[in-house]
């Protein structure tokens, strides 16, 4: 027999058993739509993760107000290390001020774009002659580098400028969503018109490009206007803290960037030599990666899922292969009988049990990536495919398939050719 006869007689054999062959690769499926599904669901996560926290790539940094750090015990502090910076408590806990933010703009001399901001209202009510929108609206205050720095272009009209800032005009610069609602399509109809957020009436001079929507949030349902507006009506927090980003124009600069932005701003912050900062600088692709390392566990879950499921599919298969020896006897004596080769055999319901997995393997990588992209649609994510979780899904199977095929084709090879062919 050649290898063409032994494949041909092993899918015939797999056709004529639908019921059983159905069975085995549903449970195989099964497995392999959990492994691909859930790691074509991370992968997708993680394509948003980088798009929505890594505006600035990997050469830009954040300097943001740090939480006061609290001592449960006595412990705690007991076990700093001796030549640390102290913590004084009087620093501690400092939001970072609008003249601080300002004084580092004008004192940091690193090439680099520096811009500040303020979170204004989350739920801000906007209308516009007698309409108006939910209380749903962002309102951000930043200044003439913000849209550069966090990922928005304007499509028309201007950006805020260094005017619009010292002078706190009421302008703002408003989201597709906003656009939308009171002007219809047209991106050019806002411009020079006039809405009140919360009542207070705002010039707009200039329309955002769309951005989509990330995590159930739309990011084109927002405004923003200058940091001073938004400190004066649209923050109710007297103290709260101003955020200070920073991008460089090439990844080699990024350590010094923070080097001399940490000591600039430890001046304005009238911290001593021997003081802890009281402020944070995190990079701007940090959070994203801290995020991305957290999935890992998903996916080791996501890998014993897809193993024990396998594990119990390699059993089932194992015995269902050795039923299938049981009720072929006399067809393998006859084989035998005929000139056939123990290979023969052996080959024969090894491809059975590979083609079996296989079909499990195909089967479950199309449902699982069908799954994983549903999240991804949720997420607005473009289409995503695991290429190396489809090989490992392909290959586990493939193991699967010959490991659970190796011990009933051995068994089957061994028959006798005359006791097989007089088995009843």
């Amino acid at each position: 027999m050649t290898l063409r006869d032994t494949l041909s007689l092993s899918f015939r054999t797999v056709r004529s058993n639908k019921l059983r062959t159905g069975i085995t690769v549903a449970i195989i499926a099964l497995g392999i739509t959990a492994l691909i599904g859930i790691n074509t669901a991370i992968a997708a996560i993680r394509q948003k993760f980088l798009e929505s926290f890594s505006t600035m790539g990997a050469t830009g940094f954040t300097l943001r107000y740090q939480e006061p750090r609290r001592h449960f015990n006595n412990e705690e502090v007991k076990k700093e290390k001796k030549g640390a910076r102290k913590e004084k408590k009087s620093n501690m806990g400092k939001p970072i001020t609008k003249t601080q933010a300002e004084a580092f703009k004008s004192t940091y001399h690193f090439p680099a774009l520096v811009s500040t901001s303020l979170m204004g209202a989350r739920d801000a009510i906007v209308s516009y002659e007698n309409k108006k929108t939910n209380p749903n609206v962002y309102v951000i205050g930043g200044d003439e580098n913000y849209t550069s720095l966090n990922g928005f272009s304007v499509l028309y009209g201007r950006d805020l400028n260094t005017l619009d800032i010292q002078t706190s005009r009421n302008v703002c610069l408003i989201g597709k969503d906003v656009a939308t609602r009171f002007f219809g399509e047209s991106f050019e109809r806002p411009l020079d018109k006039v809405i009140r957020i919360n009542n207070i009436p705002f010039r707009i001079i200039g329309t955002l490009k769309p951005k989509g929507s990330t995590f159930g949030r739309s990011l084109d349902n927002i405004i923003i206007t200058s940091y001073s507006n938004v400190r004066r009506f649209l923050n109710s927090n007297p103290n709260a803290s101003f955020n200070i980003q920073v991008k460089v124009p090439d990844i080699k600069l990024i350590d010094g960037a923070i080097g001399e932005a940490t000591g600039t701003f430890r001046t304005i912050r009238k911290l001593t030599v021997t003081e802890t900062d009281n402020f944070m600088v995190d990079k701007s692709d940090s959070f994203a990666e801290m995020l991305i390392r957290n999935l890992s566990f998903i996916t080791v879950a996501a890998l014993l899922i897809g193993v024990i499921t396998l594990v119990g599919a390699a059993i089932g298969l194992m015995n269902i292969m050795l039923v299938a020896v049981t009720e072929r006897t006399k067809e393998i004596g006859l084989v035998k009988a005929i000139g056939g080769k123990r290979k023969n055999v052996r080959y024969q319901f090894l491809y059975e049990s590979i083609i079996i997995s296989l079909l499990g393997a195909g089967i479950g990588i199309v449902l699982g990536i069908i799954l994983g992209n549903v999240v991804g649609i949720l997420l607005s994510t473009s289409f995503v495919v695991p290429w190396d979780w489809v090989f490992t899904g392909v290959l586990i199977c493939s193991l699967v398939g010959l490991l659970a095929g190796l011990y009933p084709a051995i068994k089957a090879a061994r028959l006798n050719p005359i006791e097989a062919l007089r088995y009843e």
